[in-house]
């Protein structure tokens, strides 16, 4: 299940944000304050995979361990949208066409299992108009197996779009009400806008904040999420 918030930063957020090189990789870092005494791990992703036969392309985002689970995310996109795609009913809002549309798709893994899949195949699915559509991709949500990720093991899935220009969201921080903070670099799907990144947050744990940078640059500062 998933708890999601879609939220608005500046115009220069939602045009920009640079698109990582196709064999990038994704690296997730947990910091405990230096009085803990506490080491560092990272996470490094595997490489690219590109789907031929569907003109899909792939990006993991992060992956790792949470819990004592394995856990992995990933974004596939499709330039246009699969013949056995159908567009989710919305009561009372006519269904929007598909014609001329792109498809992007979060891949949430926790435990084995994916998250939403309830929903069926295309949970996590967003149709996007091109490879760079700010009005389309951008949010976070908090993505666990049960209370709709309010508790128990989860991630935090940010999802950012690059522009071709101006400040770019290169890396994400979220510090949790304990001290620890948590790292991860953005991913971007090649030969698009479409980024994202991976934070596991423990049971037991809750977030006291999550902030976005362009380098060194905080793009924005969030205090609401749990």
């Amino acid at each position: 299940m998933t708890r999601t918030k879609k939220y608005v930063t500046t115009a220069a957020i939602a045009a920009s944000m640079v698109v990582v090189p196709t064999m990038a990789h994704a690296l997730v870092t947990a910091k405990a304050p230096a009085s803990a005494g506490a080491a560092s791990h990272s996470i490094t992703a595997p490489a690219t995979a590109v789907s031929k036969s569907s003109a899909k392309v792939s990006q993991v985002v992060g992956s790792g361990a949470v819990d004592g689970m394995a856990w992995s995310v990933g974004l596939d996109f499709y330039p246009t949208v699969p013949g056995d795609y159908k567009v989710p009913a919305k009561a009372g809002v006519p269904a929007e066409g598909t014609a001329g549309k792109g498809l992007v798709c979060r891949r949430v893994v926790l435990g084995g299992v994916r998250v939403d899949h309830q929903g069926g195949a295309w949970s996590g699915c967003h149709m996007v108009n091109g490879a760079y559509d700010a009005g389309s991709w951008g949010g976070a949500g908090l993505h666990g197996m049960s209370d709709k990720g309010v508790s128990g093991s989860r991630i935090f899935v940010g999802r950012t779009v690059a522009g071709k220009s101006g400040q770019n969201v290169t890396r994400a921080e979220i510090t949790l009400k304990s001290g620890k903070r948590l790292d991860a670099e953005v991913n971007t799907v090649p030969g698009t806008g479409y980024g994202a990144f991976a934070v596991p947050i423990g049971q037991g744990q809750t977030i006291a904040s999550v902030d976005q940078y362009a380098g060194s640059k905080r793009l924005t500062h969030e205090t609401f999420w749990k």
